[in-house]
């Protein structure tokens, strides 16, 4: 009986403190899991270090491991995409090259893979680093799950396990604006969540800085929710309705009182504010505008330099 094939993708970038141990680690893992036949795709992405020549060493000792060079760096969620373009797994396990995703869950991943779920993914109980750091990723998580409706859990990460049925429905989709936990999740196949704790980087200095968590944020609450745009209409009928009560008071006033309109003091401060109100608007519109010329321009998610391992695909 043919086993069953699981291609793990795993983008690295700057990993070359890490990739030895991933090497390591893997190897521990596919012995655990005899019953399937495994690969793993590095997708190297656009490193400056020596991760590549690190991972062609690796590739010489174990044809298992298969490497993706990308021409520069497509961040994480390029990388994945690119990696599940060239998956032919019955499965495609999604994890970091620096082993914060402890490669053990995966065994419980495959589990309830088994059992009939097509996206298997990992909710984070406990996170390591920085203060600042776990701050963002909880008012992340938190605010992305409120805007876009529960589309996407709370503490979910891309490491998971994903159905073929569900690579094939990803590939499908060639948006720009690609946040591949968001797009798993929309597409609506049937799902559980494994709980685990992140563990610390085995080498390296983590790429999550604040900016990069910011950017990740915005990027996910604009490509999977209106909400933004539909706060911007309410807050406009707002401010219309009360300048307009406003207006109808002071009128009153001087009619009925005498009492002469403000001074020029607190008509410059209503403007300024109008002003600022209406840029923050103009703002958000010119991100979702920005969002729509990427993908008018069509560009490609990825482009691979090198492909190492693959033979004719």
């Amino acid at each position: 009986m043919t086993k069953k094939l699981i291609s793990f993708v795993i983008p690295a970038y700057n990993e070359e403190d890490c990739v030895d141990q991933l090497h390591v680690a893997l190897d521990e893992l596919f012995a655990k899991l005899s019953k399937y036949d495994c690969e793993a795709i590095i997708v190297e992405n656009g490193s400056h270090d020596t991760t590549y020549q690190k991972l062609l060493a690796i590739h010489a000792r174990d044809p298992r491991f298969k490497i993706l060079k990308l021409a520069r760096n497509f961040m994480t969620d390029g990388g994945m995409t690119a990696g599940l373009r060239y998956a032919k797994g019955d499965a495609a396990i999604l994890m970091c090259a620096d082993l914060e995703d402890p490669p053990e869950t995966v065994l419980e991943f495959v589990k309830k893979w088994e059992e009939g779920y097509l996206n298997v993914y990992g909710v984070i109980v406990r996170r390591q680093g920085p203060w600042l750091r776990r701050l963002n990723s909880r008012l992340f998580y938190a605010l992305i799950n409120i805007l876009t409706g529960g589309v996407i859990p709370r503490a979910v990460s891309d490491f998971r396990l994903i159905d073929r049925k569900v690579i094939a429905a990803v590939n499908s989709m060639n948006e720009r604006t690609r946040m591949l936990r968001g797009i798993v999740a929309w597409s609506g196949f049937k799902s559980c969540g494994v709980k685990f704790n992140r563990q610390d980087r085995v080498g390296g200095s983590s790429k999550a800085h604040t900016m990069h968590v910011l950017k990740l944020a915005l990027r996910g609450v604009l490509a999977f929710s209106l909400v933004p745009l539909r706060m911007a209409t309410i807050l406009g009928a707002f401010l219309s309705v009360g300048s307009f009560v406003t207006i109808v008071i002071l009128a009153l006033k001087f009619i009925f009182f005498g009492v002469p309109f403000p001074g020029f003091g607190s008509i410059i401060c209503l403007t300024l504010l109008l002003f600022g109100f209406l840029f923050i608007l103009i703002g958000i519109l010119s991100e979702y505008v920005g969002m729509i010329f990427e993908e008018v321009k069509a560009r490609p998610n990825f482009i691979v330099e090198e492909e190492v391992g693959f033979g004719q695909h």
